[in-house]
Protein backbone atom coordinates (compact mmCIF):
# COMPACT_ATOMS: atom_id res chain seq x y z
CA UNK A 1 0.00 0.00 0.00
CA UNK A 2 2.97 2.25 0.75
CA UNK A 3 4.34 2.13 -1.90
CA UNK A 4 1.60 2.56 -4.20
CA UNK A 5 0.75 5.78 -2.35
CA UNK A 6 4.03 6.48 -3.46
CA UNK A 7 3.76 6.28 -7.25
CA UNK A 8 0.09 7.66 -7.39
CA UNK A 9 1.27 10.77 -5.25
CA UNK A 10 4.68 11.30 -7.20
CA UNK A 11 2.65 10.81 -10.92
CA UNK A 12 -0.27 13.19 -9.48
CA UNK A 13 2.61 15.46 -8.37
CA UNK A 14 4.11 15.64 -11.80
CA UNK A 15 0.95 15.66 -13.72
CA UNK A 16 -0.08 18.31 -12.10
CA UNK A 17 2.73 20.81 -12.47
CA UNK A 18 2.76 20.13 -15.92
CA UNK A 19 -0.75 20.75 -15.93
CA UNK A 20 0.54 24.34 -14.37
CA UNK A 21 3.14 24.63 -16.51
CA UNK A 22 0.79 25.06 -19.49
CA UNK A 23 -2.42 26.57 -18.05
CA UNK A 24 0.19 29.47 -17.82
CA UNK A 25 1.71 29.06 -21.18
CA UNK A 26 5.12 28.04 -20.06
CA UNK A 27 4.98 24.65 -21.41
CA UNK A 28 3.81 25.14 -25.09
CA UNK A 29 2.20 22.50 -27.59
CA UNK A 30 -0.93 21.18 -26.85
CA UNK A 31 -4.63 22.19 -26.11
CA UNK A 32 -4.12 23.51 -22.85
CA UNK A 33 -1.63 25.66 -23.31
CA UNK A 34 -2.72 29.48 -21.86
CA UNK A 35 -5.57 28.34 -20.85
CA UNK A 36 -5.94 29.01 -17.07
CA UNK A 37 -8.56 26.49 -16.02
CA UNK A 38 -5.91 24.00 -16.51
CA UNK A 39 -3.17 25.80 -14.44
CA UNK A 40 -6.03 25.38 -11.46
CA UNK A 41 -6.75 21.66 -12.17
CA UNK A 42 -3.04 21.15 -12.14
CA UNK A 43 -2.59 22.63 -8.75
CA UNK A 44 -5.50 20.89 -7.45
CA UNK A 45 -3.93 17.55 -8.60
CA UNK A 46 -0.44 18.51 -7.14
CA UNK A 47 -2.10 19.31 -3.82
CA UNK A 48 -3.66 15.55 -4.10
CA UNK A 49 -0.26 14.78 -5.21
CA UNK A 50 1.76 15.92 -2.38
CA UNK A 51 -1.08 14.54 0.31
CA UNK A 52 -0.62 10.99 -1.40
CA UNK A 53 2.91 11.76 -0.54
CA UNK A 54 3.05 12.96 2.81
CA UNK A 55 0.41 10.02 3.28
CA UNK A 56 2.18 6.97 2.24
CA UNK A 57 5.49 8.45 3.95
CA UNK A 58 3.96 8.88 7.65
CA UNK A 59 5.28 7.01 10.70
CA UNK A 60 2.83 4.22 11.93
CA UNK A 61 2.46 4.65 15.50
Amino acid sequence: MRIALNVIGALCSIMGAVWILQGINVLPGSFMTGQMKWAVYGGILLVVGVGLLIRGNRRRV
